[in-house]
C-alpha cells in the first residue's frame, strides 16, 4: 500500500498543479500580478514584461494537497506510518518550505502592488529567513533528529560540534537563495528541482524515510504539472513565492533525513548558479569593472552564447541528474 501512496502523491500533485493553473494563471493576470523585468537584466527578456508571476502557488497547492491525499490513503491500511518522529520530520519539512515561501510571497506581493522590482528589503528577507531556519532546526532538535555529525567523503562521519549550527544557517539560507537565483528563465528552476526531488524520493526510500518520500514524490509530480504552464514559452512564472518554497523544501528534506551534506550533490546546480554571482561581483570590484562571465547567474551567459532556453533547461537538468546520481552513490557507500 505504501508504494501506491507514492504513486497517488505524484499523480495528484501533477493533476492538481496542472489543473489549478487553468484558474490561477488567469486570476493573476486579471489582478495584473505581472513580472517586472529588471532594468539590469537581459534586455531580450523585456518581451516577458507583465507575464503573471506568483504562479508557484500551483505546485504549492498541488504538492500539499497530494501529501494530504496520500496520508489519508494510509489511515486504514498502515496507520503506524502516520505518527512518530518520521511524521514530525515530514511536517517540519513542509513548514520550512511554507515559511520560506511566505517570505517569497511577501516579496512578490510588494513588487506587483507597487509596480517595482524591489520587494522586501534585503535585511527583511534575512531576518525572515533566520527565523524560519531557527524554528526548523529547533524542531529537529526537539524531536531528536538533529545531529552535529555529517558524513564526508574519505573521512566518514565527522562531528562538527558547535560549528554545525552556524554552518547550517549558512547552508540552508544559502541554498534557498541559490534556488531563487536559478529561477531566471522559463522552466529552468522547475526542471532542475524536479530532478532533485526524484533524488530525494530515491534517497528517502533507501534510508527508510517513507514519510519524507511522500513529500518528494508529491512535489516532483506537482512540478511536472506546473511545467505545463512554466515551460518555454512560459505562461506564468513561479516568482519568489515558488522558488523560495522550493528552496525550503530542498533544504528541509536534506536536513530532515539527517543528510545535510547531500545538498552539495542534489543542489549542485543551485550552488553553481550562486557561486558564479559571487565570483563575478567579487572580481568586478577587485578589478574595477572587469568580468569573468558574460552575465550571471551563469544561465544568462549561456543565453548570450546563443543557447535557447529549452537547451539550457535540458543541459542544466542533465547536469543535475548526474550530480543526483553521484549523490545517491555517495549515500549508498556512506550509509
Amino acid at each position: 500500500m505504501a508504494r501506491y501512496a507514492l504513486i497517488l502523491a505524484a499523480a495528484c500533485g501533477f493533476v492538481i498543479a496542472a489543473v489549478s493553473g487553468i484558474f490561477i494563471v488567469p486570476f493573476l493576470r486579471k489582478l495584473h500580478f505581472g513580472q517586472t523585468i529588471k532594468e539590469i537584466g537581459p534586455t531580450w527578456h523585456n518581451s516577458k514584461q507583465g507575464t503573471p508571476t506568483m504562479g508557484g502557488m500551483c505546485f504549492i497547492l498541488g504538492s500539499v494537497m497530494a501529501v494530504v491525499f496520500a496520508l489519508l490513503s494510509l489511515m486504514n491500511s498502515t496507520p503506524e506510518l502516520l505518527g512518530g518522529v518520521k511524521s514530525q520530520n515530514l511536517y517540519l519539512s513542509i513548514f520550512t518550505a511554507f515559511g520560506f515561501g511566505l517570505i517569497g510571497f511577501l516579496d512578490d506581493f510588494i513588487k506587483v502592488i507597487k509596480k517595482r522590482n524591489l520587494g522586501l528589503r534585503a535585511w527583511q528577507k534575512i531576518v525572515g529567513q533566520l527565523i524560519v531556519t531557527t524554528v526548523f532546526l529547533a524542531g529537529l532538535e526537539l524531536n531528536g533528529t538533529l545531529t552535529t555529525s555529517i558524513t564526508l567523503p574519505f573521512f566518514g562521519m565527522v562531528n562538527l560540534g558547535i560549528f554545525f549550527y552556524p554552518l547550517s544557517y549558512i547552508l540552508i539560507i544559502g541554498i534557498v537563495n541559490a534556488v531563487n537565483l536559478t529561477d531566471g528563465i522559463d522552466g529552468l528552476c522547475s526542471c532542475v528541482t524536479f530532478v532533485a526531488m526524484l533524488g530525494f524520493l530515491t534517497l528517502a526510500s533507501f534510508i527508510g524515510e517513507f514519510n519524507l518520500s511522500i513529500f518528494a514524490a508529491a512535489l516532483a509530480g506537482a512540478l511536472a504539472g506546473f511545467l505545463v504552464w512554466n515551460f518555454y514559452p512560459a505562461k506564468t512564472f513561479m516568482g519568489d513565492t515558488g522558488s523560495m518554497f522550493l528552496g525550503g523544501a530542498v533544504a528541509g528534506l536534506a536536513y530532515s533525513m539527517g543528510r545535510p551534506e547531500i545538498l552539495f550533490f542534489f543542489g549542485a546546480v543551485y550552488i553553481w548558479e550562486a557561486a558564479t554571482v559571487v565570483i563575478q561581483v567579487t572580481y568586478f570590484k577587485l578589478t574595477h569593472g572587469k568580468r569573468i562571465f558574460k552575465m550571471t547567474p551563469i544561465h544568462h551567459s549561456f543565453e548570450m552564447s546563443g543557447w535557447s532556453e529549452i537547451k539550457i533547461d535540458a543541459g542544466f537538468s542533465l547536469i543535475a541528474a548526474v550530480c543526483v546520481a553521484l549523490g545517491l552513490v555517495f549515500a549508498y557507500f556512506y550509509y
